[in-house]
């Protein structure tokens, strides 16, 4: 008879060949040359096969009443690793120009070891006005003794995922002790979580500290039956106050989504509660008529007038307008997994009258982000945002839809029966809980119970890989691309310029602080359109006003000519015009030049 390691062992062989399974892929990954489907096309097979191996082993052991919680933990953090490590495995170079751009904030920090004001930075300054990642950054790096921030950004989607995952588990074991359903919500947010706000950014740990925020007054700020709240120990007040100001020095949206979901929950008569409310009433205003004072005065009238105009605040911006086969397809699994998340939660909410009545304030939750349609567009980013912020509510009632009626809320009924017992009029029968069904044979509740969701949960767990990494050709930099960036930060004196199509490249905001940039694609159609008929002149037009000893550049990249392309700007044949007309152009001399892209410096002469 198997000894009781042979129990422990078993549930955790899945597992174990998707982690082999995924380690071969990794080993025969070759991304040297991406195409449109960005890292998806360069997958080894066995990395499908490794998904599908682990979402089958989790769902059959989150099911079995017998197997203890860290079986499921396991399987968590192995989806983790197959969806967040993936990359940092098989590129050599951090991906991201956003990314890359909050490593020059942080070395701006490391380097002046203060803030600076908008006269000495431009637009740059807003991240000074900001400082709270970006400062526990610089900390960091110096308590690490590394050189920046870049030899560990790469990890960083899997680093702040696994600081989600006690957040999450305190939110959702606050309206349920049943482990099925905790489990299967928090392996359908991780497969859910598309948005790619884990990379490295505020956005990232203000995200987590939301979802803190949200667990801190879950579990310690609700009255009984609606009366008043208990008394609670200072401890938590002095949390919450440290959770709301780190939250509101790191990020500028965060704390407005943070606010209309603690409103949200005072909807509810247990949660009206007003201290949480006021704190990140208090500390929000108190921080943009400080510190914050600045940017607001300069952003304030395009705030205002996007207030109300929600068609142009949801209207497709950066990284959604693709073209191409795989940009398309990549968008559209974004869509279908989010969709189907929203839909699945509705399905929940409805199927499970009892667990839509005790988890309502996470229903609240949930729906609380839509409103910020209305207040602004975020950068044509705000439909992101939004779904990002609704998934922790919308990922629990999803898993309601796939599980059964939820066990462990069967004293919540027990507790309806007793109070209509005691309103019922004498003699008159008993009305039952629930509804009397029909009785189903095994084989009919085995498909509708376990295959069904099961198939859900894999389609998440795939749709994922399109909808997180189907840009990757124009997130990924190779090291040669690098390379000519460092190279041109390397050489170029105070008070110059760099020129190039966008902003998707390495190193993109390196020393801003002494050097300027301009991004020709960001211009008005009638300007690019005289750049493509005539490039050399008319670039070295715009590039000749700068003082010596400053110099003007032009870099283009591969980063730039995915980015131009997949976003439906200039194609690679306008790009490369531009290239060869300013590389015959005696107006300009070449500085670097490798597979990555070129460098260009406008002649002395020519300024």
């Amino acid at each position: 008879m198997p000894g009781p390691w042979y129990g422990r062992v078993v549930p955790l062989l899945p597992l174990l060949v998707a982690l082999v399974l995924w380690a071969y892929a990794l080993r025969h990954t070759d991304v040297s040359d991406l195409d449109d489907f960005g890292l998806v096309s360069a997958l080894h097979p066995t990395f499908w096969a490794g998904l599908v191996t682990l979402t089958a082993g989790f769902w059959f052991t989150v099911r079995d009443p017998r197997r203890r919680q860290g079986c499921s933990l396991a399987y968590v953090i192995g989806l983790l690793l197959m969806e967040r490590a993936t990359q940092a495995l098989v590129y050599p170079t951090p991906l991201y120009a956003w990314a890359w751009k909050h490593d020059a904030v942080v070395d701006h920090l490391l380097t002046h070891g203060g803030l600076r004001t908008e006269a000495q930075l431009g637009d740059l300054a807003v991240y000074d006005q900001w400082p709270g990642f970006f400062a526990a950054q610089a900390a960091l790096v110096r308590l690490l003794g590394v050189d920046g921030t870049a030899v560990y950004m790469a990890w960083w989607p899997l680093v702040s995922s696994l600081m989600l995952l006690l957040p999450l588990l305190l939110v959702y074991r606050t309206f349920t002790t049943d482990r099925r359903m905790i489990w299967t919500a928090v392996w359908l947010f991780y497969a859910a979580n598309w948005v790619g706000q884990d990379y490295f950014s505020p956005q990232s740990v203000a995200f987590v500290l939301h979802v803190g925020v949200l667990a801190v007054v879950l579990r310690r700020y609700g009255g009984r039956r609606g009366g008043p709240g208990p008394h609670r120990p200072l401890v938590w007040t002095v949390l919450l106050t440290l959770l709301v100001t780190t939250i509101v020095v790191s990020h500028q949206l965060t704390p407005g989504m943070l606010v209309v979901s603690l409103l949200a929950l005072c909807l509810t008569r247990r949660y009206r509660d007003w201290a949480p409310v006021a704190t990140a009433v208090v500390v929000f205003l108190a921080w943009c008529l400080t510190a914050a004072l600045p940017f607001l005065s300069a952003a304030m009238p395009d705030m205002i007038r996007s207030v109300g105009d929600v068609g142009g605040n949801v209207e497709a911006g950066y990284g959604t307008t693709p073209t191409g086969t795989g940009a398309v397809a990549s968008s559209w699994a974004a869509r279908l997994l989010s969709g189907s998340v929203l839909l699945l939660a509705a399905l929940g909410a409805l199927r499970q009258p009892v667990l839509r009545y005790r988890a309502m304030p996470l229903l609240l939750v949930a729906a609380a982000p839509l409103p910020m349609f209305v207040a602004s567009s975020y950068g044509s980013e705000m439909i992101f945002r939004v779904l990002m912020f609704m998934l922790p509510g919308a990922a629990f009632f999803a898993a309601a839809a796939l599980l059964p009626k939820v066990r462990t809320l069967a004293a919540d009924l027990a507790g309806l029966a007793a109070r209509e017992a005691a309103t019922r009029r004498p003699g008159a029968p008993a009305r039952p809980t629930t509804a009397p069904r029909p009785a189903r044979s095994l084989p009919a509740r085995l498909r509708l119970g376990v295959w069904v969701p099961l198939l859900a949960l894999l389609a998440g767990v795939l749709v994922f890989v399109p909808a997180y990494s189907g840009k990757d050709r124009i997130s990924y930099f190779p090291p040669q691309e690098v390379a000519l960036v460092r190279h041109l930060f390397d050489q170029a004196p105070d008070g110059s310029l760099v020129v190039a199509a966008n902003r998707n490249y390495p190193l993109a905001y390196d020393a801003y602080w002494r050097v300027d940039h301009y991004w020709f694609l960001d211009d008005g159609r009638a300007h690019v359109d005289r750049i493509v008929r005539d490039p050399a002149a008319t670039l070295a037009r715009d590039m000749a006003g700068v003082e010596p000893p400053g110099r003007a550049y032009l870099l283009l990249t591969r980063g730039q000519v995915a980015d131009s392309e997949m976003n439906g700007q200039l194609g690679a044949a306008q790009l490369d015009r531009i290239r060869g007309s300013v590389a015959a152009s005696p107006s300009f001399r070449l500085v670097d030049e490798n597979d990555a892209g070129v460098l260009y410096v406008l002649r002395p002469a020519d300024r």
